[in-house]
């Protein structure tokens, strides 16, 4: 058995390198691409993807799979686990014919650079023919799948592996209730808090340098990573030791790039942490866009927002920004941060509101996927939703409809889960309370390696090993997504901050 073993591990491990060739073409194109080589780079990419999913759909690779299943491993053991995760990762992909995915690899690659330009020139027109293209691949991927109940949970699975959609209504329904009356509440006091700080003239290098200062204090190895500019915010794993983030700098706005660095950076820990036993091999990845989510959103929010991360880090802004900040005091400036107001873009949405983003999101998703709603009226919709869920129509489609690369790039089903890591940032972040109470504490003194430790050896080594529920049990005891310790969080800042 373990000729068998090594023989399967050296196979995954060859198509790995194709997947990251693949998504190293892709991070040259958001980064360094110019934009006339955007069909050779569709073709190239396609040719790889295509590659790399016929080796791995081969007959010789189930063979091997059937005949590693029954050994005794223990669950845990990464043996056990790749071949369990393998096998999942298996099936559901022989269920796509190969002119398929190559068509898709292709469409999705031309998709980013048509979106690019059509949000610069804020124009929806451009991006629509594209548009409709992606979303008739989608459902024809999502029918060769299969689903039970609804077709959205095809494409969900893909991000999210074992939940549904009704899942997903089951968590959004119960922050509805609590939502929507708290951003009512904090509405009628809207100038309860003053932002005008953050809204100054902040140099694009200083913002840079503060930036990489922070992601080194934290824990990121900038000699197994690097940070670059895009046009939206990303995360990419060629290996464990090469982990690559991006941000985006506004002159005239401080909090964009300075919380998207550490959103990014929330990632690039988990995948440079995962175990260095699992390199090269499929499980060496995040076990679900969800948990991925709950540790950018936790760097990001729970501790980069917090008013222990800037007792200790205040200081040391202030002297980057000194004719800026100098005269701003920590509490003005930790209340700024933390403003509540609604917004046209979900990437620099505020705790409260960030989530109604979501909400609009997946229900237009599962409306397109569904044919309930079509491409061309898609612009229509979404100033719908925004006016419903956030009170604000968008001037514009780049404000609008054109605000994420997500469907250009054929990512339907895959909004959710920042809800979902939204909350699960809070439910591992209490459990980590729990044992180390002290954690706030060592926040003021620019103390950050026992909580990135807590998660390495909870979450980040395990790469794929374990599912979402299995780890949310392993790490809490609950046996799923549970809403209450963020509502819990929710509730007690910002009604302190704005005296509710």
């Amino acid at each position: 058995m373990e000729e068998k073993f090594k023989t399967l591990s050296d196979k995954l491990k060859e198509i790995k390198n194709i997947s990251s060739a693949v998504a190293l073409l892709h991070w040259d194109q958001q980064v360094n691409m110019p934009p006339g080589g955007s069909q050779a780079r569709a073709e190239q990419i396609a040719t790889l993807e295509t590659m790399a999913h016929e080796l791995f759909v081969a007959d010789e690779m189930g063979v091997l799979l059937d005949d590693l299943a029954g050994t005794d491993f223990a669950y845990d053991s990464d043996e056990a686990s790749l071949v369990r995760v393998v096998r999942r990762d298996y099936d559901r992909e022989r269920k796509l014919p190969a002119a398929l995915v190559e068509e898709m690899s292709r469409t999705f690659a031309l998709g980013h650079q048509i979106w690019v330009r059509a949000r610069a020139e804020k124009d929806f027109a451009r991006f629509q023919d594209i548009l409709v293209k992606i979303v008739d691949l989608s459902i024809q991927k999502a029918e060769a799948y299969g689903y039970e109940d609804a077709i959205y949970d095809a494409l969900l699975d893909e991000y999210e592996p074992g939940m549904k959609s009704v899942e997903v209504n089951r968590v959004f329904d119960a922050l509805k209730v609590e939502l929507v009356p708290l951003v009512r509440a904090i509405s009628e006091q809207v100038d309860g808090v003053d932002d005008s700080c953050l809204h100054q003239n902040f140099d694009e290098q200083a913002q840079w340098d503060f930036g990489l200062e922070v992601l080194k204090t934290v824990g990121y190895d900038l000699a197994r990573g690097r940070q670059d500019k895009s046009a939206h915010p990303f995360t990419t794993s060629f290996s464990i030791n090469d982990v690559r983030v991006t941000t985006r700098i506004f002159q005239d706005w401080l909090s964009p790039g300075l919380f998207a660095t550490m959103h990014e950076g929330g990632h690039a820990l988990y995948e440079q942490n995962i175990a260095p036993a699992l390199e090269g091999l499929p499980i060496a990845d995040g076990t679900s866009l969800g948990v991925h989510e709950s540790q950018s959103r936790l760097w990001e929010n729970v501790l980069g927002r917090s008013r222990a991360f800037w007792q200790f880090y205040y200081p040391r802004l202030q002297t980057y920004f000194p004719a800026q900040l100098n005269e701003v005091g920590l509490e003005t400036f930790y209340r700024a941060i933390n403003k509540v107001t609604p917004s046209f873009i979900r990437v620099e949405a505020d705790e409260v509101t960030y989530n109604l983003h979501i909400f609009l999101r997946f229900e237009l998703e599962q409306a397109l996927l569904e044919q309930r709603l079509n491409v061309s009226d898609l612009p229509e919709a979404w100033n719908a939703k925004m006016e419903e869920y956030l009170g604000l129509t968008p001037p514009d489609d780049a404000l609008g409809v054109l605000q994420d690369v997500h469907w250009s790039g054929g990512a339907i089903g895959y909004f959710p889960t920042y809800t979902l890591g939204t909350i699960l940032s809070l439910q591992f972040y209490h459990q980590a309370l729990q044992e180390m109470p002290d954690l706030p504490e060592q926040f003021q003194r620019g103390e950050f390696a026992n909580l990135l430790g807590w998660f390495r050896e909870k979450i980040h080594r395990h790469g794929r090993k374990f599912t979402a529920n299995e780890l949310i049990e392993r790490i809490t005891g609950a046996k799923q997504v549970e809403v209450g310790p963020y509502l819990a969080y929710i509730k007690q800042k910002f009604g302190e901050i704005y005296q509710l």
